[in-house]
């Protein structure tokens, strides 16, 4: 198989794998038959496309061929008149009609909201699953992420993440959790897991895991997108407009990412006149409504640190120690390691590097195998012209980096070392 046709392959596997299962789900209602069938459907791609090439319309050819693989499973594992019912059930993906009524109340709350991809977060986010695994199905699922990329947002071992997985896809069978947009009276429960699931597909869109590319676009536009929907669904929900006002001012930045030669730039030596400014001026609109309603939660938070960067004319004018405060406003309602470290890079830029070291050196026990820990750990050594301690971090760093842009970033910092 030629390299370009992986390539195509894998841009569609990332940009339509979670549109087919969740367009799947809603007429299969079964996870499993639904996550599998479109896997199925992607492995005869691989064998097809190679020799007919890619068709006009990918996700609509991977749709038909992941609804046929689940018929034909049906019908040998059914009785006749289940077959019968299973046929008709699947005869409904050739018209997709996505302007059906829901049938749960929904219309009286924002009118119809067709949209299947919201449907499936939602049912990923049932109240019968913990909330580490309700995101971590939305991740896998909606996202189409791989497990060790999850396991990586949750720093814990793959094993472990696949484990939580099938448990959790278990659980929604058993509970025969249905596949709709919840309630009014419901949508509060759901709604801080669907958050961090949208959240955590738009950081994996934002720094791709894996693979070549430093980000994967597909998925930070689909997160904008359903974070659209979801303030659209609850406009008096000021972290929902936090989130999406988070997102659009961490998106603007991305076109001063990448250098001409494909190598990665980091924040502080971004030509920001390159940086998105309809996303930032929606932003931040979006952040000042939030705060008016003085409602603080942890993503209007983040916004607020990403509208500092924003509205600053280069990384030396950055208010720094605004930053810092923010992150201990952000420490208050998400006490977690990583926002800690988050915050130990500001501390360092307020501060110093040795003030900076000394916070990230205090977390090593808890962020011992996460990346971003070694790399961080790594930079501020060198600032402080400890080199042989940074070149021994950046050896950590690259150990746990899979992606390419990003390692090569990483050995480049590690060569100035000497």
């Amino acid at each position: 198989m030629n390299p370009d046709h992986d390539g195509d392959l894998a841009l569609v596997f990332r940009r339509e794998a979670g549109r087919c299962t969740a367009t799947l789900i809603r007429v299969l209602g079964d996870v499993d038959l639904a996550e599998d069938s479109v896997a199925e459907a992607f492995a005869v791609a691989a064998e097809r496309w190679s020799v007919e090439g890619v068709p006009p319309n990918p996700g609509g050819w991977i749709t038909t061929t992941a609804r046929n693989k689940a018929l034909d499973r049906l019908r040998r594992e059914s009785s006749r008149t289940s077959r019968h019912a299973a046929a008709q059930r699947l005869q409904d993906l050739r018209m997709l009609d996505d302007h059906e009524p829901e049938p749960d109340g929904l219309h009286d709350l924002v009118g119809v909201v067709a949209d299947d991809q919201l449907r499936l977060t939602f049912l990923c986010c049932h109240p019968a699953l913990s909330p580490d695994a309700q995101v971590a199905l939305t991740l896998r699922l909606l996202g189409g992420l791989a497990t060790h990329e999850i396991a990586r947002s949750f720093l814990v071992a793959e094993d472990t993440m696949a484990q939580r997985i099938v448990r959790a896809k278990r659980k929604l069978r058993d509970n025969h959790a249905s596949y709709r947009i919840p309630r009014h009276a419901e949508l509060p429960d759901r709604l801080r897991a669907v958050l961090a699931a949208v959240s955590l597909i738009f950081n994996e869109g934002h720094t791709s895991t894996s693979g070549d590319a430093l980000t994967r676009t597909d998925l930070s536009s689909e997160a904008i997108r359903l974070g659209r929907v979801l303030v659209e669904l609850m406009p008096d929900e000021p972290e929902a407009a936090g989130l999406l006002a988070l997102m659009l001012l961490t998106d603007a930045r991305r076109p001063a990412r990448i250098a001409a030669d494909g190598s990665m730039v980091r924040l502080a030596d971004q030509d920001r006149s390159r940086w998105d400014r309809d996303q930032i001026e929606e932003g931040s609109a979006l952040l000042r409504t939030c705060l008016r309603r003085n409602q603080p939660g942890p993503f209007q938070i983040q916004a607020a640190i990403a509208a500092v960067h924003a509205g600053s004319a280069d990384d030396e004018s950055t208010n720094w120690p605004q930053i810092v405060t923010l992150y201990d406003r952000l420490l208050v309602h998400r006490p977690t390691p990583v926002v800690a470290l988050n915050r130990a890079v500001a501390v360092s830029r307020a501060d110093g590097p040795a003030a900076g070291l000394a916070v990230v050196d205090a977390l090593r026990e808890e962020l011992a195998e996460y990346q971003p820990f070694h790399a961080t750990r790594a930079d501020l050594l060198a600032r402080l012209g400890v080199h042989g301690e940074s070149r021994a971090a950046y050896d950590e760093a690259l150990a746990r980096t899979r992606n390419t842009t990003e390692r090569a970033f990483l050995h480049g910092q590690r060569r100035m070392l000497g």
